[in-house]
């Protein structure tokens, strides 16, 4: 089994940096305590994936944040 990331985890803020950027309009959000049962931190140990495949991420946050808010435009005006 190989995890695939990017070994490294972003925050919800950040990724709600990255959409605010990527679609060009402000994304409303309130910052709150963490809940109970919510993990501190989460990202995949790529390792394994490096070593025995030679693999490695070639995009950001915001290169798959841009990806994925030009999916949604595309394929909601078709």
């Amino acid at each position: 089994i190989y995890n695939l990331g990017t070994g490294k985890g972003s925050s919800v803020l950040e990724v709600v940096h990255a959409f605010e950027k990527a679609s060009g309009k402000k994304v409303n959000y309130k910052i709150a305590p963490r809940r109970a049962g919510d993990i501190a931190t989460c990202y995949a140990d790529v390792s394994k994936a490096k070593k025995e495949l030679n693999w490695e991420a070639k995009y950001t946050l915001d290169d798959m944040c841009r990806d994925s808010w030009n999916f949604i435009q595309h394929t909601e005006q078709n």
